[in-house]
């Protein structure tokens, strides 16, 4: 799907400058953005990848929204990004920042690949994808506490994405969870989560992004890690889905 370069670009610009992100912005950064949103139009029937499909809303909704995670991450961070999905936050951050290297994790295999064509096409060297189970992953000493960030966005509920993605991330890390309007009340249920799991400080960050006409209001929720994972979490799906702690 071809989208007119000029007038994307344009309005891209505008978003970032407004929201104060305009020193990610280059001339090839805004045409990997362009890339890949003809990209995921094209394959959004067969992917299913996104219910937005106006550019605009595409601009503040996705990219404007995963650059706000991307300028929290320290430089050379190495990030993971529980169910990725369609690549967010995995492809906007990669492009944006160069300097993290993404592992990008996600059950559904056609997903990955989508992920991992796509980081391929835009030239995307700092992400790796693969078709894995979040808790499997945990458990890997591969990946378990190995990350300086972990990230989902719409993913689950506190308690059990607590579950999933805390287990990643290397004490002295964070975790963050990209949240919609209950984030609040999911937080008050997932105290005990946190606290077992090895997070402290939590603090819930609201975001405000300006786009084209159009506010986009969510909160993150920021965990620190100041204590290793205990060996027995994650447990299997079923349990965490369950009786989640």
């Amino acid at each position: 799907m071809a989208i007119e370069k000029q007038g994307f670009i344009s309005k891209l610009t505008r978003v970032f400058g407004d929201n104060g992100f305009s020193k990610y912005l280059s001339l090839e950064v805004s045409e990997k953005f362009l890339r890949l949103t003809e990209r995921m139009l094209e394959e959004n029937e067969k992917y299913n990848l996104t219910a937005i499909t106006d550019t605009d809303k595409i601009i503040l909704n996705h990219y404007a929204d995963c650059a706000a995670l991307a300028v929290r991450l320290p430089k050379g961070a190495r990030m993971a990004d529980i169910g990725c999905g369609a690549g967010f936050p995995t492809l906007p951050v990669a492009i944006l920042r160069p300097d993290v290297t993404i592992l990008a994790i996600d059950s559904t295999a056609k997903r990955i690949g989508y992920v991992n064509e796509t980081a391929e096409l835009l030239g995307l060297k700092n992400v790796t994808a693969i078709a894995m189970r979040a808790e499997d992953g945990g458990k890997n000493p591969e990946y378990r506490e190995r990350f300086d960030v972990v990230t989902a966005r719409a993913v689950a509920e506190m308690r059990v994405l607590t579950e999933l993605c805390l287990p990643y991330a290397r004490v002295g890390g964070q975790f963050i969870a990209m949240k919609g309007k209950n984030a609040e009340f999911e937080l008050q249920g997932a105290k005990k989560a946190i606290s077992m799991l090895g997070g402290r400080d939590v603090k819930v960050e609201e975001i405000t992004l300006k786009g084209v006409g159009e506010v986009l209001t969510h909160p993150l929720i920021v965990i620190n890690k100041k204590e290793r994972t205990p060996t027995n979490y994650p447990r299997p799906f079923a349990q965490i889905s369950k009786k989640p702690l």
